[in-house]
């Protein structure tokens, strides 16, 4: 019995409310089920360098914002960065991304996202207005 090798590419464009984090498991989920893929990987990656990807609890709300307040005292927006032409929230925005992620990969076993029983991928908007934000997903597979 040989498997079918597939590859699925799509681009999703999500419309964030300003800093915040954004779960995006069910749309990441979508394009798993509709790549047919029973076993293989996802990737996910963020097209921007002021926004970032996470893998994270989705059970208590307090761990997200947990995480919002960690980020405001490592990366303030008190004006002290010399790249600032695009507003107080650019350069802190930078930061953050650098310190998390732009591309995430998650394995898929029988058709489906193995996650953790309290893990959600999250788009991470670190900037302080909404944006519209473009993420890559390529699911490589096989059907069995």
């Amino acid at each position: 019995m040989t498997s079918e090798i597939l590859v699925h590419n799509t681009e999703l464009i999500f419309a964030t409310r300003g800093k915040a984090l954004h779960n995006i498991t069910s749309d990441i989920a979508k394009q798993v089920s509709l790549s047919k893929a029973d076993s293989g990987i996802c990737t996910v990656f963020v097209a921007h360098t002021s926004a970032s990807l996470i893998i994270q609890e989705n059970a208590d709300p307090d761990v997200l914002a947990d995480l919002e307040r960690f980020m405001a005292k490592l990366a303030p927006e008190d004006g002290s960065y010399a790249h600032d032409s695009e507003g107080p929230d650019d350069m802190p925005a930078h930061i953050r991304s650098a310190l998390t992620q732009s591309s995430i990969g998650i394995p898929i076993v029988h058709g489906r996202l193995v996650l953790g029983t309290w893990q959600a991928i999250y788009l991470w908007e670190h900037r302080a207005m909404p944006h519209e934000r473009r993420l890559v997903i390529s699911v490589i597979g096989k059907r069995n």
